[in-house]
């Protein structure tokens, strides 16, 4: 039971940060048909603001300076170089932020060095939140569950709910016909881009502390969040958050889980010493979502909520 309740608990805040992170390349995708590879590259910088904001000033206005400054970046990113190379079809649009993903990795390796920096919980948050089974939950993580659903909540709003969020929307399937009532349709897509990369960013400021923030973060949580784009359904929000929930669950379980192949398949007489085996679910966790990703092309390409098909 005890590693049922901290599995559940860590599955769904890291499934509510891929969600912060992947809202905003879904965001993207679904308006300006653009996968940005540099997506998380934005995530990184997000934590490198946040720890240099942080040593002037605070963690919590980091928190929303570091966003925004992101947020501008992106735009500058769509405004001088997206726009023009978008003329040019995907293949030039891929190649753009498969660059600018490198250019941005070796920049942050000039000014930080390529070690880890020391970017530290905030000390009003460095405390044990409550205790389950002996063992203590931090409520840091309480607070990144409270940011993830606060971000939720007022994106839903954004889209759902207020005139800009209807011209975006509208924007989506109908450009020319916006562009038509008078509204500037390349500001809105400009507009988007850098909302989506701010998310990401915020997403850099919560969880650059609670993990490790160097120039790998931006490697190592890139292909993640494709995998939740396309599982969850191209351009569906809805769905981007359902796969992000399942694959946080699926990874924190199979982390929990020590048996090996051999206890598990034991009718088809493998042997605990041999090196199929011997493979616990354990270590096949950080390949699941992939797994995952595999078994959603072959039998569902649309994914859990999209309408088009890769």
């Amino acid at each position: 039971m005890e590693t049922i309740v901290f599995a559940l608990l860590n599955g769904v805040i890291y499934g509510l940060l891929l969600f912060m992170l992947s809202s905003g390349l879904t965001l993207i995708f679904s308006m300006m048909g653009v996968l940005n590879f540099a997506h998380a590259s934005f995530y990184m910088l997000g934590a490198y603001f946040a720890f240099t904001i942080m040593g002037a000033t605070s963690f919590w206005i980091a928190l929303f300076i570091a966003p925004v400054l992101v947020g501008l970046v992106g735009a500058v990113v769509e405004r001088y170089g997206l726009r023009r190379v978008h003329a040019n079809g995907h293949v030039a649009e891929l190649l753009f932020t498969f660059g600018l993903a490198y250019l941005i990795e070796e920049i942050v390796k000039i000014i930080y060095g390529k070690t880890a920096v020391d970017y530290k919980i905030p000390d009003l948050l460095n405390f044990h939140a409550f205790t389950i089974y002996g063992a203590s939950f931090p409520a840091y993580r309480m607070f990144m569950l409270f940011i993830a659903i606060s971000m939720l909540i007022g994106l839903w709003f954004l889209l759902k709910k207020t005139r800009a969020g209807l011209i975006i929307q509208a924007a989506l399937t109908h450009p020319h016909m916006v562009g038509h009532l008078g509204h500037n349709v390349p500001l809105i897509f400009m507009t988007v881009f850098g909302i989506g990369c701010a998310l990401a960013g915020l997403a850099g400021v919560i969880a650059g502390n609670i993990f490790v923030t160097d120039p790998a973060m931006a490697v190592q949580m890139g292909p993640i969040v494709f995998v939740v784009v396309v599982v969850g359904g191209i351009g569906s929000l809805e769905g981007a958050f359902l796969a992000s929930i399942l694959i946080g669950l699926i990874q924190n379980f199979a982390v929990g889980i020590n048996a090996n192949f051999a206890e598990i398949f034991w009718f088809l007489g493998l042997s605990p010493t041999s090196e199929i085996g011997d493979i616990t679910i354990s270590s096949l966790a950080p390949v699941m979502p992939f797994l995952l990703l595999v078994l959603m092309l072959i039998f569902r390409p649309r994914g859990l909520m999209g309408e088009q098909e890769l």
